[in-house]
C-alpha cells in the first residue's frame, strides 16, 4: 500500500472529485500539492502570472463547464491577491475550490503569515482550515460538498509543513458519492392553478429565462409555453442567446437591452421569471419591469435579492418540470392564444434595427463602437465562443446575435474590470478546439496584460478585440456629465498591437471595418492567438451610461 504524504493524498482526492483542469501560481505553500495533482492522469495545469488571474480563469472554466472550478495559490500574499476575483465569483454564485497554503503551524514566526480566513469570509466565500492531517481528506470532501450545494467559492487552507507529513493509506470518498441524487420538484396542483389563473388574466406575457433554464434543459418548455399564450421570450444577460432563432425572442433583458426589447417589456403586464435569481441588473433597477409584475419559478428562489423582494409570487419548482406542467394545465383548461400584440414583429426588430439610435452631430474621432459591433457581428463566425468583459465597452459587446447561450460567457455581477483576458483563457481551456473571441476595453485589458504570456505558453487560440478609446470609458463619461476634467481617466491609445506582438501574438491596429474580413480569414487559418487594437471614439456613450448620468443629476 502507498504511504502518501498529505499533499499527495489531497491531490489524489481532488483528482477523485473529477478535477482535470487547474489554474495556479506556485509558491512554498502550494507547489508540492500542485505538482502532485498535475502529475496525475489527464490533468492539465495552467500556470499563470498572477494569482488573481488563476481565480478568474477557474471562475470562467466553472461557469462554462458546469464543473467545480479549481485554482491554487500559496499562503500570505498569494492568498491576498485573490480578493477581487474571489468576490466576483461569490457575487456570480460560481462554485470554486481554491487550494491555498497556510503558514507552517510548527513555526514560531513566519514572514508571510496572515490570518487568511477573515480575508476570504469578507469576500463572502467560505474558508476551511485543514490544520491536522487526520482531517485533511475530510476537509477536501467538505470543500467540494459546500461548493456544489451552496454554489459558492471555497478556500481550503493547509499549512505547508503539515502537507509534508505522512498520511498513510489513501481512503477518500468523493463528494458526489455522499450527496443525495437530484430530486427535481414540481409545484402543487394548487400553486399551478394559481399561476395558470394569473396567466389567463394577463394579456401580454414575457417569459424571462436564466441560468436555471439552461442547466435544467427547460428552453424548449419555455418556447412551448410562449407559443400557447402568445407570449414573448427573453433571457438574462448571462444566458443571452438562450432562445436564439425563435420567432418570439424579443432579446435579452437588463440594462443592456435593445430599444425594441425595452418596448416589449413596457407593453407586458406579466413576467414569468424562470430559473433566474432576479437581480436588479435584470430588471434594470426596476425600469424594465417591476416586482409586482413578476412570478418567479425557481428550485431555490431568493426571496430577498439586491435589497428587495423581486417577485409578487414565488413558485418553488424545477424549471423544466414546472413549465411542462403549466403547459399541460393551460391546454387542459383551454386557455386560448391572445392576439392583442404582435410580439413576433418586435422580435424581428431586435435583429433588424440598431440597438441604440442616438445620433452624434459632431464628427467622431475613431470608429463608432455601435457600427464596429455590427461589422464584427457580420464578420465573425457564429460558432465561435464570445467572452464579454465589464466596463463601458461591455454594452456594445453584448449586441452580437445569432449565437447560442453556451457560446457566450459574461461575469459582470461585481462590476470589476480587469478580468476579461483571464475569463477568456478559462473559457478556452474548457474547449481548446473552439476559437474564443474576447471583447474588452483597453483599461481592463491592461490590468492583467501579463497573462498574454500565459496564453501563448498554453497554446490556446484566442482572438482579443480591444475597443480602445484611450481612456477608462465609464469614468470619462461620468466626469464629463459632472462637469469635471477627465484628465485622470485619459491615457491615450498607445499601441496595444505592438505589445501583443512582443508577447508572441499576431497584433494589428484597426482603423477601418473594411480590414475585418481579411483579418478574420487570417486568424481562422492560423494556429496562434491574435489581438486587434481597434480605435473607437470616446464620445459615443452607451445607453446605460446615458441613463446613469441622467439619474445622478
Amino acid at each position: 500500500m502507498d504511504d502518501l504524504r498529505v499533499f499527495q493524498a489531497t491531490a489524489r482526492a481532488f483528482h477523485a472529485e473529477g478535477v482535470r483542469t487547474i489554474f495556479g501560481l506556485s509558491g512554498d505553500g502550494n507547489m508540492h500539492w500542485e505538482a502532485a495533482l498535475a502529475d496525475l492522469p489527464d490533468v492539465r495545469a495552467y500556470h499563470v502570472r498572477h494569482e488573481h488571474a488563476a481565480c478568474a480563469m477557474a471562475t470562467a472554466y466553472a461557469l462554462a463547464s458546469g464543473e467545480v472550478g479549481v485554482a491554487s495559490v500559496t499562503c500570505g500574499p498569494g492568498l491576498t491577491q485573490l480578493m477581487t476575483a474571489l468576490t466576483t465569483a461569490v457575487q456570480a454564485r460560481i462554485p470554486l475550490v481554491v487550494f491555498a497554503g497556510e503558514a507552517p503551524v510548527g513555526a514560531t514566526w513566519y514572514n508571510q503569515y496572515v490570518d487568511q480566513a477573515p480575508y476570504v469570509t469578507a469576500c463572502g466565500a467560505v474558508y476551511i482550515a485543514a490544520r491536522d492531517k487526520k482531517v485533511a481528506l475530510h476537509c477536501v470532501q467538505e470543500a467540494f460538498i459546500t461548493a456544489r450545494t451552496r454554489k459558492v467559492p471555497v478556500v481550503l487552507g493547509m499549512p505547508l509543513d503539515m502537507q509534508q507529513e505522512s498520511l498513510g493509506d489513501f481512503n477518500y470518498v468523493p463528494s458526489l458519492d455522499v450527496l443525495p441524487p437530484a430530486q427535481p420538484v414540481t409545484p402543487s396542483a394548487a400553486m399551478l392553478k394559481l399561476v395558470v389563473d394569473r396567466i389567463a388574466g394577463a394579456e401580454r406575457v414575457i417569459i424571462v429565462g436564466g441560468r436555471g433554464v439552461l442547466a435544467s434543459g427547460a428552453a424548449e418548455a419555455c418556447q412551448r409555453l410562449a407559443d400557447l399564450i402568445d407570449g414573448g421570450l427573453s433571457a438574462t444577460l448571462p444566458v443571452r442567446g438562450l432562445f436564439n432563432g425563435h420567432s418570439r425572442d424579443v432579446g435579452f433583458a437588463g440594462g443592456f437591452a435593445h430599444e425594441a426589447t425595452r418596448e416589449a417589456f413596457a407593453q407586458a403586464d406579466l413576467i414569468l421569471a424562470v430559473g433566474t435569481s432576479l437581480t436588479r441588473h435584470t430588471s434594470d433597477l426596476n425600469t424594465l419591469f417591476r416586482p409586482e409584475q413578476v412570478i418567479q419559478i425557481d428550485s431555490n428562489p431568493q426571496i430577498v435579492r439586491h435589497g428587495q423582494v423581486p417577485a409578487a409570487l414565488h413558485v418553488i419548482g424545477d424549471a423544466r418540470l414546472t413549465l411542462e406542467a403549466l403547459c399541460h394545465e393551460l391546454e387542459t383548461a383551454g386557455v386560448k392564444r391572445k392576439a392583442v400584440w404582435d410580439v413576433q414583429a418586435i422580435a424581428k426588430r431586435v435583429l433588424s434595427e440598431p440597438a441604440d439610435t442616438v445620433e452624434y452631430g459632431e464628427p467622431l474621432t475613431g470608429l463608432d463602437p455601435r457600427d464596429l459591433t455590427a461589422a464584427l457581428d457580420s464578420a465573425l463566425p457564429k460558432d465561435w465562443a464570445l467572452v464579454n468583459s465589464a466596463g463601458h465597452s461591455a454594452y456594445f459587446a453584448s449586441h452580437f446575435y445569432g449565437r447560442n447561450a453556451s457560446d457566450f460567457l459574461t461575469i459582470r455581477e461585481f462590476g470589476a474590470i480587469g478580468n476579461g483576458l483571464s475569463y477568456a483563457i478559462g473559457r478556452a481551456a474548457y474547449r481548446p478546439e473552439q476559437p474564443v473571441v474576447l471583447i474588452e476595453g483597453d483599461g481592463g485589458f491592461l490590468m492583467h496584460i501579463q497573462e498574454l504570456e500565459t496564453l501563448v505558453r498554453s497554446g490556446l487560440k484566442l482572438l482579443i478585440i480591444i475597443y480602445n478609446d484611450g481612456a477608462y470609458g465609464s469614468e470619462i463619461h461620468k466626469l464629463r456629465a459632472d462637469g469635471i476634467h477627465e484628465r485622470g481617466a485619459v491615457f491615450g491609445y498607445g499601441n496595444l498591437a505592438a505589445i501583443a506582438r512582443g508577447f508572441g501574438l499576431d497584433g494589428h491596429i484597426i482603423t477601418d471595418t473594411a480590414q475585418l474580413p481579411d483579418l478574420v480569414r487570417s486568424f481562422e487559418e492560423g494556429t496562434g492567438s491574435a489581438l486587434w487594437d481597434i480605435r473607437i471614439s470616446d464620445r459615443v456613450m452607451a445607453p446605460t451610461m446615458r441613463r446613469q448620468t441622467k439619474r445622478s443629476k
